[in-house]
């Protein structure tokens, strides 16, 4: 959970952008990777904000490493589901 919170308050802190959650986390041999929540743009009504996923990269100590946004959406907005095919 340390290491879940440090890699929210750094990016918050590169980006100026609140990190709402982590969305998914695994361990790596360079560390960990995440994919962070945030809160690009807030708008009214809430559910027009505009949101990002960021895919973050940190150190086995939990340092930061590298981050890249990997996608945008309006936060009332559902992932659209991919048919297999």
């Amino acid at each position: 959970m340390h290491v879940l919170r440090q890699a929210r308050e750094q990016l918050a802190e590169l980006t100026g952008m609140v990190a709402e959650s982590v969305s998914s986390f695994e361990r790596t041999e360079e560390g960990w990777a995440l994919e962070v929540e945030v809160l690009e743009l807030e708008r009214v009504p809430d559910t027009m904000s505009l949101m990002a996923g960021y895919q973050v990269e940190l150190d086995h100590d939990g340092q930061l490493t590298g981050y890249r946004r990997v996608r945008r959406y309006e936060r009332g907005r559902a992932d659209a589901r991919r048919s297999g095919g």
